[in-house]
């Protein structure tokens, strides 16, 4: 793991990934409170198939117009249904697509002009993302607590919550590659010491300086 070369931007990227509501976005923006700039990756998937882009167009000459709606716009629900109903449409949207988001996160990480920077992959395993990146942190919950999040917050039966998680890659292939791990499974105020924790370590790699940045 780790980018060949350290092209313009940040000396230090580090991916954010974990499985479906394992809280990545609450601690992404713990960082971000601390003024670590952070590229979204999926907010680039939504821009690069917005109406008119290059990437909807692909989309529509590989999946047709089925997937766009009256308004030009991609009909996520009608995208869903295709992907899941043929083998192989998961793997070929994502051929088309990836290009297009990563080539956008790598222009946004070489405009970042600060020591160190977060990249939120939710997908980051299984989109073989690590090459773009230094170091990846993980937020770790047990399969249990994800299952029990996606029922109260998404109003999901225990069925599709299992569903849900074989879709991703396992707990385990996600631990295999971090070497930065935050665990998730307590309460939200539980992230405060260890999101301090890291942001000093990641801070000394860069700068040697992370003892002189202690966290109130």
């Amino acid at each position: 793991m780790g980018r060949p070369t350290t092209p313009p931007g940040p000396d230090l990227v580090i991916g954010v990934t974990g499985g479906i509501a394992s809280g990545k976005s609450t601690v992404t923006g713990l960082f971000a409170a601390r003024g670590l700039p952070v590229v979204d990756t999926d907010l680039i998937a939504r821009e690069v198939v917005r109406p008119g882009s290059p990437g909807l167009a692909r989309l529509t000459r590989a999946f047709g117009r089925g997937i766009v709606n009256a308004q030009g716009a991609l009909d996520r629900t009608a995208l869903r249904r295709r992907i899941l109903s043929q083998p192989g449409e998961r793997e070929r949207l994502n051929g088309l697509l990836h290009p297009l988001i990563f080539q956008r996160m790598e222009a946004r990480l070489a405009a970042i002009r600060a020591p160190l920077a977060l990249v939120a992959i939710p997908l980051l395993v299984e989109t073989g993302a690590s090459k773009y990146l230094d170091r990846i942190l993980v937020v770790d919950v047990p399969e249990t607590c994800q299952i029990k999040r996606l029922k109260v917050r998404d109003g999901m039966t225990q069925e599709d919550a299992e569903r849900m998680l074989v879709t991703q890659a396992s707990r385990g292939e996600r631990l295999a590659h971090a070497t930065d791990v935050i665990d998730n499974a307590g309460p939200p105020s539980d992230l405060t010491d260890q999101v301090a924790c890291h942001y000093r370590l990641w801070l000394k790699l860069v700068t040697g300086l992370g003892a002189a940045h202690d966290v109130e």
